[in-house]
C-alpha cells in the first residue's frame, strides 16, 4: 500500500530499501552471530524461557510467522495488531507481518479493551497477535474479548502457554521441525519498495486516537538519526527498555538494532538489578532508557566502573528537558532525544558541558551540527507558538486513505506537509533555535502513553457525577492521574469492568498515609 499518489512516488527511483530486506541482509552477512537476547527475568512476568536466537534462526522464525500469516489466507497489506511485552517474539512479530507484506499495527501494552478496541476497528484490523499472559494478566483472553467486539479480526494468535480455544498457537514456529515457509513478498525488487506502508502506531489528541501511518523510508529516516547521533558502531550490543510499540519504540529499539547489525538485548520495564546484570553480562555498550531512568542510574553510580559507551534517553516529555540536570559523567555519551508524539523523535548529545541542546531552527542533520548530513527533520514555528515539523521522518500522509475529506478525526497534515506538534515553543533572538515550553492543551502524558484529559473525567463522570479527576505534575513520569470518589473501590471496579487503561484505574487507588509516604520517597 502506498499512500498518496504512487506516480509521484515512483519518481524516487527503484531503491527497494525495506526494513525486511536491511534484516535479510544481515542475516546473510552474519548468521551465527547473536541476534536477539530476551530479558533475563522472562519468566517473571511472561510464560516461556529467555531466548537467545543468532540471525539465522531469527531469520527461521520471521519467515515462519511470515508463513503461517499467508497460509492463514491474509492477504497483502492486511493489518496486523500486535500486543506484546518487550520480549523476541515482539521483534520477530512485526519482522514476520513485513515479510508477509503486511502492515503491523503495535499496540500499547497498557491498552485495555475501550482503547483497542477503538484503534483495531477503524483500522479494519485482520488478525491480533499477542501473548498467554503478562505478569497476572490474561492477555490471550483479552485478546479474544477484543476480537468479539472487531468485527474485521478473523484470527487471534499467541505466544506463550496453552493458548485459549479459539487461538492460534505460534509457539511451534520456533520449531525447525514445523516451519511453515513461504517466499517472501519480492518488495525489494520492486519500485518504490520503501514507499510501502510498513506500520502503524497511534496518535493521541484531543479527538481521541488516530491511527498514524509509516511507510519504510520514513521509519528508516527516524532509526538512522538516533543511530548516527548514538554513533552506534557495527554490530553493536543494544540493551533497550523501549518495547516498539511506537514510533519511538521502533526508533530506538529496533531500528538501532538492524542498521547497526549487532546485537539487541531486550528488558522489561522495570527490574534495576536485572537491567544492571543484563548490560554487564551481554557486555552492552549503548542503553535506550527512559530520561529519568538515565539520570536515576547517574545518581546512583550504577554504571561507575566499566559503564556503557553511550545512554540514548527517551523525553516522552519534551518541554521538561531544557530545565533537566547537567550530565555529570564524561565517560559516558548522553544523547537526549525528545519525543513528539508519533510525529518525530529528534535525538542530540550533549556537550563537554553536559547540558541539553536546543532543537535548531530550521533543517536538522544527523549527525546534528553536520554540514553534510541527511536532513532528518525541519522546525518551524507555527503562528500560533507552537512547533511544526516536517521532512523524511514525519508522515506525509493521512490514513487510511481519503480520511482526511471526511469530518472524522485523523492525523492533520497541512498542505505544506507540516505537522503541528502542538507543543508550544519560544525563539532565540537569532532565529536560529527552539526551546519547548508547555505540552500540548488538554492531553495528560504518563511515561509515554497520552490521553485527552476531557474524554477520562467524562468516563468518570458517567459512573459518579461527584468524583473528580486531575493530572499533577510527576519528576519521574511527567503527570499523574489523581482521583477521588465516595467509594474508590467501587469506581476502581467498574473503571476495569469498562476496560479503561489501568492508569485510569490506579488514580483511584486508596491513598492511605503510609502509600503517599511510600510514593514520595520513591
Amino acid at each position: 500500500m502506498i499512500l498518496g499518489d504512487p506516480a509521484a512516488a515512483a519518481a524516487h527511483g527503484p531503491r527497494g530499501i525495506t526494513i525486511d530486506a536491511i534484516f535479510r541482509s544481515a542475516a546473510e552477512r552474519h548468521p551465527h552471530a547473536l541476534a536477539l537476547v530476551d530479558p533475563a527475568n522472562r519468566e517473571s512476568f511472561t510464560a516461556g524461557e529467555p531466548r537467545r536466537l543468532t540471525y539465522a534462526q531469527a531469520e527461521s522464525v520471521v519467515t515462519a510467522i511470515a508463513g503461517r500469516l499467508c497460509r492463514m489466507g491474509l492477504p497483502t497489506d492486511a493489518i496486523i495488531g500486535v500486543h506484546l511485552p518487550n520480549i523476541v517474539e515482539n521483534i520477530l512479530t512485526i519482522l514476520g507481518i513485513l515479510r508477509a507484506g503486511m502492515i503491523a499495527a503495535p499496540l500499547p501494552l497498557l491498552w485495555r479493551r475501550a482503547d483497542a478496541v477503538a484503534a483495531l476497528t477503524q483500522l479494519g484490523a485482520k488478525a491480533l497477535i499477542t501473548c498467554g499472559r503478562v505478569g497476572g494478566f490474561n492477555q490471550g483472553q483479552f485478546a479474544m474479548t477484543v476480537a468479539m467486539d472487531v468485527f474485521s479480526i478473523r484470527y487471534v494468535c499467541a505466544f506463550g502457554g496453552s493458548p485459549p480455544d479459539g487461538v492460534v498457537a505460534f509457539d511451534d514456529l520456533f520449531d525447525a521441525g514445523t516451519l511453515d515457509s513461504v517466499p517472501p513478498l519480492e518488495r525489494a525488487a520492486q519500485v518504490n519498495g520503501e514507499r510501502h506502508v510498513a506500520a502503524i502506531t497511534f496518535e493521541v489528541g484531543e479527538n481521541g486516537v488516530v491511527p498514524v501511518a509509516r511507510n519504510h523510508a520514513e521509519l528508516l529516516a527516524g532509526g538512522l538519526a538516533v543511530l548516527l547521533e548514538a554513533a552506534l558502531a557495527g554490530q553493536s550490543n543494544v540493551l533497550s527498555t523501549i518495547a516498539p510499540s511506537s514510533f519511538a519504540g521502533i526508533c530506538l529499539t529496533l531500528l538501532p538494532w538492524l542498521l547497526s547489525g549487532g546485537t539487541l538485548v531486550l528488558h522489561h520495564p522495570f527490574e534495576p538489578s536485572i537491567l544492571v546484570r543484563q548490560r554487564r553480562e551481554e557486555d552492552c555498550t549503548t542503553l535506550m532508557l527512559p530520561a529519568a531512568v538515565a539520570f536515576a542510574f547517574a545518581e546512583t553510580s550504577a554504571f561507575a566502573v566499566d559503564g556503557p559507551a553511550c545512554i540514548v534517553a527517551a523525553w516522552h516529555a519534551p518541554e521538561r528537558l531544557a530545565a533537566s540536570a547537567h550530565w555529570r559523567d564524561p565517560n559516558i555519551l548522553l544523547v537526549d532525544v525528545p519525543i513528539f508524539g508519533e510525529t518525530a523523535v529528534l535525538p542530540a548529545r550533549r556537550g563537554a558541558d553536559g547540558k541539553p541542546r536546543l532543537l535548531p531552527y530550521g533543517a536538522i542533520r544527523a549527525p546534528r551540527g553536520s554540514a553534510d548530513g541527511a536532513v532528518v527533520a525541519e522546525l518551524t514555528r507555527t503562528d500560533w507558538g507552537t512547533i511544526a515539523l516536517r521532512g523524511p521522518m514525519v508522515p506525509h500522509h493521512a490514513f487510511p486513505p481519503g480520511i482526511e475529506r471526511s469530518g472524522l478525526p485523523h492525523f492533520r497534515i497541512g498542505s505544506d506537509g507540516r505537522v503541528d506538534s502542538g507543543y508550544t515553543c519560544r525563539i532565540n533572538a537569532a532565529r536560529t533555535a527552539i526551546a519547548v515550553t508547555a505540552a500540548p492543551a488538554g492531553l495528560v502524558s504518563i511515561g509515554g502513553y497520552r490521553f485527552p484529559l476531557r474524554d477520562l473525567q467524562e468516563a468518570v463522570g458517567r459512573i459518579d457525577m461527584a468524583a473528580t479527576l486531575a493530572a499533577a505534575p510527576d519528576p519521574v513520569v511527567g503527570q499523574r492521574l489523581i482521583g477521588d470518589a465516595a467509594d474508590r473501590r467501587t469506581m476502581q471496579a467498574v473503571l476495569n469492568t469498562l476496560g479503561v487503561n489501568p492508569l485510569l484505574v490506579a488514580a483511584f487507588r486508596d491513598r492511605s498515609e503510609r502509600d503517599l509516604s511510600a510514593t514520595s520517597a520513591a
